[in-house]
């Protein structure tokens, strides 16, 4: 039973997030951290969900992870400490965490990132939830 309700889910989001993907690379990357987060969280269900809204939420492709790291640490960005998990889909303490604004160059300007507990994440910062893990 659970198998078919993946399927279906799985078949009512794919065309909606075919027709929307403008960025492969960062569609697959946001697809890939949202099914993570979500199986975490709600097993395979959350798997599937997290995977599709994971791929409509995008984020900063494979390919530009590891320079976008790189950025960071020339920045010299400070680490906030957080008692919450660091995963896709937590929800930073308002108020507690800086967040600074990502070069055009990465192609996720409606994001910001921070580093929480030594981790860079992207934001969004109209609800303070973490998109992307960049590890």
């Amino acid at each position: 039973m659970i198998r078919h309700a993946i399927i279906a889910a799985s078949l009512m989001l794919a065309a909606p997030l075919a027709a929307n993907a403008q960025d492969g690379a960062g569609t697959a990357a946001g697809a890939t951290t949202g099914a993570v987060g979500g199986a975490l969280v709600g097993g395979p269900v959350g798997a599937v969900v997290g995977g599709v809204a994971g791929a409509i939420v995008g984020g900063i492709s494979d390919d530009r992870r590891s320079r976008f790291r790189g950025y960071v640490v020339e920045e010299q960005v400070p680490t906030y400490r957080v008692e919450r998990e660091v995963i896709v889909g937590t929800e930073l303490p308002p108020g507690t965490v800086r967040y600074y604004e990502v070069p055009a160059e990465y192609g996720v300007s409606e994001y910001r990132y921070t580093v929480v507990n030594e981790r860079t994440v992207l934001v969004d910062p109209a609800t303070n939830r973490i998109v992307q893990i960049i590890d």
